[in-house]
């Protein structure tokens, strides 16, 4: 990634990045990659060569390309297709020498997510994991005040859309609840206790999950793409005191005893009332993504994160089938002929 000059200085040169799925994130990646200060997109490759075509020309002339000559090109592979593809492409990916952006879930297995780990450190390579809300203003403004939760609720509802109902809510937007409590919680999971349907797909659309890990702390998540409004908001009680987080408004309330207006009667609390402006987590995204292949940058968002993330999620959807057949074996759940 670097150009000597006859000088003897070094130039340091923009990534090339290429895009593997041409849809609804591989087109937004596409757009980040064009703007962003030390990216390259060298091309687009999807199934459908038409819509590659046209993300390509939104994306400032972008070539349609197959994947080998995709990976001839690049430097760097974002892998924006469907969940079922993303093993098959970030290995390629990675045996053909090149850095890799996945998009989440890392993998569908967590045999999968081993090899492609095993893969990237083999060859030397930066494997990150496209869990985007780790760069968000929320996920800061949460972590600079609460370090040792004892107890976390997140709710995550939003009306449906189709696209995404590849996989079940929990891969879909639970997963993102499920990193961010991943990350602040600093201790391996010790249980898992879940519920949820498939109601318009083929997969669960709603799912609540009740997380036990082994230092004690608990966190029960709430997930549903079917529901009539847009709501996502996060309360968490420690010991530095209670704070709840509505990343809608953008507003979050903190009461403890270092910050903030005295609330008259309790005992020394205060209350701190706190709003961001959303930055672009996406492009930030991008900017560690190339700091960390051109740099050597630590990756925020690795193969390890990845793989806890899904090994989560995989024990919220066995929880569920458990559930469900205790349900069935009861009669409490009936079961069509």
């Amino acid at each position: 990634m670097v150009q000597a000059r006859s000088d003897g200085a070094a130039v340091r040169r923009r990534l090339r990045v290429g895009i593997a799925g041409a849809g609804h994130f591989g087109r937004y990646h596409a757009l980040k990659v064009a703007a962003c200060a030390r990216e390259t997109l060298s091309g687009i490759y999807d199934p459908d060569h038409a819509r590659a075509e046209k993300v390509g020309r939104e994306a400032g002339g972008a070539p349609a390309l197959s994947y080998a000559h995709l990976l001839e090109v690049s430097d760097a592979i974002v892998v924006a297709a469907p969940a079922e593809y993303h093993f098959e492409l970030a290995q390629q990916a990675l045996e053909a020498g090149r850095h890799v952006l996945v998009e989440k879930p890392i993998a569908a297995t967590l045999e999968q997510a081993d090899r492609l780990a095993a893969l990237a450190s083999a060859r030397g390579l930066v494997l990150q994991v496209g869990h985007l809300l780790r760069y968000s203003a929320e996920h800061r403004a949460i972590t600079e005040r609460i370090s040792r939760p004892l107890y976390i609720e997140a709710t995550r509802i939003a009306p449906y859309k189709p696209r995404g109902t590849d996989v079940s809510v929990i891969l879909d937007l639970m997963i993102h609840d499920l990193d961010l409590v991943l990350a602040i919680v600093d201790s391996p999971i010790a249980s898992v206790d879940a519920l949820g349907a498939a109601v318009s797909s083929e997969h669960e659309d709603i799912a609540n999950a009740r997380v036990r890990f082994e230092n004690g702390c608990v966190a029960t998540i709430t997930a549903s793409r079917i529901s009539l409004k847009t709501e996502r908001r996060m309360r968490l009680f420690s010991q530095e005191g209670y704070l709840s987080a509505d990343f809608v408004r953008r507003e979050l309330t903190m009461i403890g005893r270092k910050s903030g207006l005295p609330l008259p009667g309790t005992g020394g609390f205060r209350r701190q009332s706190v709003t961001w402006s959303d930055h672009d987590t996406l492009a930030a995204e991008h900017e560690a993504f190339a700091a960390s292949c051109l740099d050597g940058a630590p990756v925020l968002v690795d193969a390890q994160a990845g793989r806890r993330a899904l090994a989560a999620a995989l024990a919220v959807g066995q929880s569920i089938a458990d559930t469900r057949a205790r349900m069935e074996a009861s009669g409490l759940l009936h079961v069509p002929e």
